[in-house]
């Protein structure tokens, strides 16, 4: 039995008092960043107690990622994971030169050679997991995923294409070919300056994206379509555990507001 974020919201309901260890590193907002990353996917394997040089994460994951590309996790034969840890309750997640993904696509070029042979796939569910953490404490966390939270790849990817292509139709400019908006060579007389043109990707916190939906600590959307699939034994044990709410809601459609979706709601508070 595979794990899944039914089985992170039912470990964490268990270990709501750990505190989230920092990862040693120059940049602090990296170490808690990367404590974040941690702490969840102990999270998915009820490991969060043991030494991390004692878990082995090779039995549920196929890749795990670095903070350059996408995405942070993959569940063995499952979903892609990101995971992004605010300030704020309400700051937007900053995706740096990933766009926002419903999917991720194994040929997208973000992807590196090693996620993309760690099996054999083309398209992954993505779930974004969003925790605000304050003195090494989790105070808030969304789990969404991204059919839920972001329209089609192609929008992101035409209008990253209409930019380039404006770019690149500037006159007396050489251009390097690169994964970024652009990159442009000898800008001045003497040749010596090049320029990088990089996309940096904002989207709104869920938050503000569901504010229609009633708030928790805990909170996870997905499609009613997405619930059904995960282990019958799992959605038992989260719809009969008195501390974690299910409900069934309706939510706009990413690619056309005015259709409607049917989701499930999941709510778990932090405090008892």
């Amino acid at each position: 039995m595979s794990t899944s974020p039914l089985k992170l919201l039912l470990n964490l309901q268990k270990s709501i008092s750990q505190k989230i260890k920092d990862i040693e590193g120059n940049n602090k907002m990296n170490q808690m960043g990367s404590g974040l990353e941690l702490y969840m996917r102990n999270l998915f394997i009820d490991s969060v107690n043991l030494n991390k040089d004692k878990v082995d994460y090779s039995h549920d994951f196929s890749y795990i990622g670095n903070s350059s590309n996408p995405p942070d996790l993959i569940i063995k034969n499952g979903d892609a994971i990101e995971i992004k840890k605010i300030e704020s309750i309400k700051s937007s997640l900053a995706l740096n030169s990933s766009n926002p993904k419903n999917k991720l696509y194994s040929n997208s070029s973000l992807v590196t050679s090693k996620c993309r042979d760690c099996e054999v796939w083309s398209e992954k569910d993505m779930l974004y997991i969003i925790g605000t953490v304050k003195e090494k404490a989790l105070k808030k966390l969304w789990l969404v995923y991204g059919d839920c939270y972001c329209a089609d790849n192609e929008l992101y990817e035409r209008i990253k294409s209409k930019l380039q292509k404006g770019i690149q139709e500037l006159p007396n400019i050489e251009f390097s070919k690169t994964k970024e908006l652009g990159k442009v060579k000898k800008i001045d007389p003497l040749g010596i300056t090049d320029l990088r043109i990089r996309g940096m990707w904002n989207i709104e916190n869920p938050v503000k994206v569901f504010s229609y939906l009633p708030d928790s600590d805990v909170n996870f959307l997905l499609l009613e379509s997405k619930y059904i699939t995960f282990d019958s034994e799992d959605r038992k044990n989260i719809e009969n555990n008195s501390e974690i709410k299910v409900t069934d809601v309706k939510i706009k459609d990413p690619n056309n507001p005015a259709n409607i979706l049917k989701a499930k709601f999941i709510q778990l508070c932090l405090t008892k």
